[in-house]
């Protein structure tokens, strides 16, 4: 039976953030609250999906594929989705098989899984990759890793509006940046497609340089017609992705004590790590008003949440 758009129009809230070293920075800081969207079908992922999830209804597929890791938060809002939605889904591992807090939930939601080693799982980028797993399951729409890509960025444009809309909302008339923790550049790039050049996008790199974000970013741009500008980039992987070290932790830890706003390590507390770094460093001047965008991703958290305390030094 072919997929059915879900009627599904999702709005996020733009909050302010309260932090000492906000405060003492002269900083002021709003977080759009993508994480808060839904319990399952949460964060940047949903808009990065949504227009695959056009194009499958468009075309008349019966479900969707797509890749990812043992705690990828794209899997996790595609699997909660088909299972919200009613269509099928598959997804493509990367590694040999692992049971985590992710993948029960996978498998709960009734998504199809295939491990593909490692090996085999860089073969994501090889040409005709996508051709066999579409002989097993003919009539899917097959997804990038991430939602990546200019559908899945374009999908990501109408966050610009939703914070422009609630600006008064906190007594702003305006901000200075728009930051965004960044994996594969996609949703970056969004942002930056819809700025427009009105604010400066700022990507906190949770994986390192030589990732190439960086390239996909510009790639994008290019093949929506625009120039590669209106942004930078920031290193704020910590050397890896998914590391966590000490002092993410503690970081973390403190600001959800202190602010009150639930983080998880990989993406949204590294990249407010990176603008506190920042203003620690002078780079962003007194009186800034930032936004901040949480991109959800706090159900992979559950795997790492013993672990942060203990780096921290912290007790439950």
């Amino acid at each position: 039976m072919p997929l059915i758009l879900p009627d599904w129009n999702s709005r996020a809230t733009l909050e302010p953030l309260c932090l000492p070293w906000l405060t003492a920075a002269g900083l002021q800081v709003a977080v759009l609250r993508l994480d808060a969207l839904d319990p399952l079908v949460s964060g940047n992922k949903w808009f990065k999906l949504a227009p695959y999830l056009a194009k499958a209804a468009r075309d008349g597929a019966e479900g969707v594929i797509s890749l990812g890791g043992a705690h990828s938060n794209h899997l996790h809002a595609l699997a909660a989705a088909g299972a919200r939605f009613g269509f099928p889904t598959v997804g493509l591992l990367r590694g040999e098989p692992q049971d985590t807090p992710t993948v029960r939930d996978l498998q709960q939601f009734g998504m199809q899984l295939h491990w593909l080693g490692y090996g085999g799982y860089r073969a994501r980028r090889q040409p005709g990759f996508w051709d066999s797993w579409l002989v097993r399951y003919p009539h899917y729409q097959p997804v990038p890793e991430g939602g990546g890509g200019l559908m899945g960025a374009e999908g990501c444009v109408g966050l610009v509006g939703m914070i422009r809309q609630q600006l008064a909302d906190l007594g702003w008339d305006d901000y200075h940046s728009l930051w965004t923790a960044a994996g594969t550049g996609t949703t970056l790039a969004g942002l930056v497609l819809g700025e427009a050049g009105d604010h400066p996008v700022v990507g906190a790199l949770a994986v390192p340089p030589d990732h190439g974000v960086a390239d996909q970013v510009s790639a994008i741009l290019a093949e929506a017609g625009r120039a590669d500008r209106g942004y930078r980039l920031i290193d704020a992987s910590r050397g890896g992705f998914a590391r966590v070290d000490a002092g993410l932790a503690r970081f973390l830890l403190d600001s959800e004590r202190d602010g009150g706003l639930e983080l998880e390590p990989l993406y949204t507390a590294k990249a407010l790590l990176a603008i506190y770094e920042e203003a620690q460093a002078g780079r962003i001047p007194s009186g800034s008003r930032l936004v901040l965008l949480h991109t959800g991703g706090l159900q992979g958290r559950r795997a790492l949440h013993s672990e942060m305390l203990r780096l921290a030094g912290y007790t439950d």
